[in-house]
């Protein structure tokens, strides 16, 4: 039996993958305040910045800490989780997030980690 390999979460990764959804919501932010006509969108940006950043404080002792570990036939995660490795059709990356995709449908996100390929490679090991 192999060691088991345990997925933690990044916080570098956290970051950066906040500092792109606070650009989005500011940007999203002001062109709703445009499409509308109000004569102040320039307060899109720091709404949709301060929207982000809470939501990001808020969530980070529990996003930081929920973890992920491949045994010789298992993925578990935060929670009820259990993933046979057998019940696995495909694995996604999605910015610093990796997707697995069971037989009958769930989905499960690996989030923040440092570097979703490498992740997507040792499931992909620990299956064949």
């Amino acid at each position: 039996m192999a060691d088991p390999v345990t997925f933690t979460p990044d916080k570098g990764a956290y970051i950066r993958t906040n500092t792109w959804l606070a650009a989005f919501a500011m940007v999203g932010a002001m062109g709703v305040l445009w499409l509308i006509g109000n004569a102040y969108v320039w307060t899109g940006a720091p709404a949709g910045l301060a929207a982000i950043g809470i939501r990001a404080w808020y969530l980070a002792s529990e996003e930081l800490t929920a973890a992920w570990t491949i045994s010789d036939t298992t993925l578990t995660g935060p929670g009820p989780r259990k993933v046979p490795l057998g019940q696995i059709t495909a694995i996604n990356t999605m910015g610093s997030f990796v997707q697995i995709v069971t037989k009958g449908g769930d989905k499960h996100l690996i989030k923040y980690q440092a570097d979703p390929s490498a992740t997507k490679a040792a499931i992909e090991r620990a299956m064949a």
